[in-house]
This record gives C-alpha cells, structure tokens and sequence, in this order.
C-alpha cells in the first residue's frame, strides 16, 4: 500500500506544489508519529513492567501478593486478552485486503475488530468494576489497579481512531485502491487514508503485544 506520491508534473501552479509539498509532509509525519508516540508509550508501560518487578523483588512485610490474597479472575484476563490480540490479527490479515484493492473485505475485517477491540475495553472495565480488593491491598494491587486504567484508556482512543478510518474508506471508491485516481486531491485523500490505516494497525498490533505481557504478568508470574 503505497504512501508516497508520485512527483507533480512541471508546469503546477505554486499553490499546488505547496499542495504537494505539504501532503508529503503530512505523510512522513504520520510515520515519524506513530514511531514517537509507541516510544513514549513503551516508556508509559515500562514503569508498570519496572514497579511490578521491584516491588515483588522488595515484597516489603510479604505484603506483595500476601497469602489469601483473591487476586484477579483468571478468566477475565483470557477473555480480554485474547480480544485483543484476535482484534489486531484479524485487521492485520485484513489489511492485506485493501492493499490489494479490496475495500470491501477489509471494511468487513475492520468492524469485526473494532467489535472485538470494543469488547475487550467493556471487559476491562467490568474486570475494575467487580474486584474483591482495593487499590492499596497489596503491592500486586496497586500495579494492577495503576495498569489496566491506562491501558484501557488508551485501548478505547485507539478503537475510537478505526472507528474514524472505516467511517473515512466509506467514502472512498474501492477503484481508489487499485488505479491512480484523476485528480492529485483524490489521490492525496487516499494515501493519507493508507497513511493512517498502516500507523494504526501498527499502534494496534504494538498494544496487543503489551496485552499479552500484562496478562502472563499478572496472572502467571504474580
């Protein structure tokens, strides 16, 4: 799925070569972003990853994961989980989809993830919603309490920016997707299109990994 333009012809006005220039800069900056904002993210999550291991290291008066501790349910964490990770699958498989020029069966790919995506979040808040323990239980617990808010949060914002880009494909032909459209504004809406879609699967994808870790953290390894 290709993200850069072809050069303008000569003899474009000064305005479109501006035109031109910026959408250029655009999409270089939607890969130069994503890349940034996955650093940070890691940064984010990697002082979970820092303070769960350093606490249960320390496990100051056995009060990390003391005994009877109820913990988190154990099926609660698979079931999201496993959304998640099936969620980011499914759009990276139907991704290969529309870089062949089919719209259609990635629509269909990006719904049935978006639902997945958004079933996971549901599960998440049920899972805050329904816990045996307060937040300052355990040392475990204040992990666990500090993580998943976040990650919710940030699991729902990510939902919220595929449900933007299938409500944006709806609006572009699929012939888009397969021939050069005539005008240089078509074929800029689609490769920012294109753009988005790949820094989203990829910021997906990134957060189906940090679902993974979460979940053998803080129900395998505890």
């Amino acid at each position: 799925m290709a993200e850069t333009t072809t050069p303008p012809p000569a003899g474009l006005s000064r305005a479109e070569e501006e035109a031109a220039f910026y959408h250029e800069a655009g999409l270089n900056a939607a890969w130069t972003g994503t890349r940034l904002a996955l650093g940070g993210l890691s940064f984010l999550f990697g002082c979970f990853v820092f303070a769960f291991f350093y606490l249960q290291s320390l496990n100051s008066h056995h009060l990390w994961y003391p005994t009877g501790f109820p913990g988190p349910k154990m099926w609660l964490g698979v079931v999201i989980m496993a959304l998640v990770v099936i969620s980011a699958a499914l759009q990276t498989l139907a991704l290969q989809r529309i870089k062949a020029g089919h719209k259609g069966p990635w629509l269909q790919g990006a719904t049935v993830a978006l639902v997945l995506g958004l079933a996971a979040v549901a599960f998440e808040i049920y899972q805050l919603s329904s816990l045996s323990y307060w937040p300052g239980a355990s040392g475990f617990a204040s992990v666990f309490v500090g993580f998943y808010p976040v990650f919710l949060f940030i699991a729902f914002c990510v939902m919220v920016w595929l449900e933007m880009l299938i409500m944006r494909a709806r609006h572009i032909p699929e012939i888009a997707f397969v021939e050069q459209p005539p005008t240089y504004a078509e074929a800029f809406a689609v490769q920012r299109f294109q753009a988005s879609l790949s820094a989203f699967t990829l910021t997906w994808n990134y957060l189906a990994v940090v679902a993974f870790i979460a979940w053998v953290l803080f129900y395998l390894v505890h």
